[in-house]
């Protein structure tokens, strides 16, 4: 029988799945929008020096410039996964296409990976591939056919968005029409490929491990993106953030 923070789980990736991630923005209270630096200053009085020295060091890995996209996935439990290896590797955002189909329930959780993420969820591939094209990403699809290039073929210091599939059918013929190019992950066993939350943990590293040995570092944060990211992860890090930056605002801050 699932646990009451497991049941509690489900039900908020059920809402995410559905429409988006349903948390408010830590940076905007009663329409009133507040500078980053503002929040982390009326924040800081309640987090550790351990905590706050932890969220740096997270912000110095983090990057928008390899993003990872699951489509069609009907196992919650593997968007869960994708999502924690995402998270764990230091890529902030993660796209993730719904498509039509119901999803299964499963008592895995993202383990706290999607309260840390840029979460954005699409209906469908042509409006998920619209944005990520607009945002200058290339989308490479992970697809194993004759066409596909080796995933160590690619270069990740470049904007990337890098596509997992469906766990019965693979990526879409849709998506697979809009992408720019596809790759794949060379087995040199008998088994041609992996599980999908195999697929994306393995590819995730690779981008990882080729950003290192490209250019040396792989987060790559602006000092804009660094300073928002900073105060959301304070937000999310003190318990009633909210009204704490409330009673700030009003000019009566708590103890």
């Amino acid at each position: 029988m699932a646990t009451r923070q497991e049941q509690e789980a489900a039900r908020e990736m059920a809402a995410l799945l559905a429409k988006g991630l349903p948390r408010t923005d830590p940076l905007v209270i009663d329409g009133r929008r507040l500078a980053p630096e503002a929040v982390v200053a009326i924040l800081r009085p309640y987090l550790t020096d351990e905590r706050a020295a932890r969220i740096e060091a997270v912000l110095d890995g983090r990057t928008y410039t390899v993003v990872p996209v699951v489509e069609g996935l009907v196992d919650t439990g593997n968007v869960s996964a994708v999502m924690r290896s995402a998270e764990a590797l230091g890529y902030q955002a993660f796209h993730i296409i719904t498509g039509p189909e119901r999803f299964k329930t499963s008592k895995r959780t993202t383990q706290g990976a999607d309260k840390w993420l840029d979460v954005h969820t699409w209906r469908t591939p042509a409006d998920a591939v619209a944005y990520l094209k607009a945002a200058g990403y290339a989308v490479v699809a992970t697809h194993l056919d004759d066409t596909a290039l080796p995933i160590d073929a690619f270069d990740f210091t470049q904007r990337t968005a890098l596509v997992f599939g469906n766990e019965r059918d693979g990526v879409s013929e849709e998506l697979l029409a809009l992408a720019d190019r596809r790759c794949i992950i060379p087995t040199p066993g008998f088994v041609e490929s992996f599980n999908i939350s195999v697929a994306a943990a393995v590819s995730l590293y690779h981008a990882y491990r080729d950003r290192l040995a490209r250019q040396g570092y792989h987060g790559d944060l602006t000092a804009e993106e660094r300073a928002r990211l900073r105060a959301r992860f304070y937000a999310r890090s003190v318990r009633h953030a909210r009204a704490l930056l409330r009673q700030a605002l009003a000019g009566n801050p708590g103890p």
